[in-house]
């Protein structure tokens, strides 16, 4: 995974939220960590990664990331992926 990867998943981890994320970004650090990425037909992203599957809405009319609920979502997703930030 490269640097900027990296520091997609440090600012998702970050406290307080980093509300300025992109979807691209997000979905780019999925797809870079291994992860299958599908854009449904009804604006939703579906993730399978390290043996789990997750459904994220994506906004539309916004290409970032504006829910804390959406974010700490992808956080636990994350996580119970194994995938956190090295300290």
């Amino acid at each position: 995974m490269g640097h900027a990867h990296h520091e997609v998943l440090d600012r998702i981890f970050t406290h307080p939220m980093d509300m300025n994320l992109h979807w691209r970004e997000i979905t780019s650090m999925f797809q870079k960590l291994g992860g299958e990425v599908d854009e449904t037909n009804h604006g939703r992203l579906k993730v399978k990664l390290g043996g789990h599957e997750m459904t994220f809405h994506i906004p539309h009319h916004s290409h970032s990331l504006n829910s804390r609920d959406e974010l700490s979502a992808i956080r636990r997703f994350l996580e119970s992926a194994g995938f956190k930030p090295k300290a």
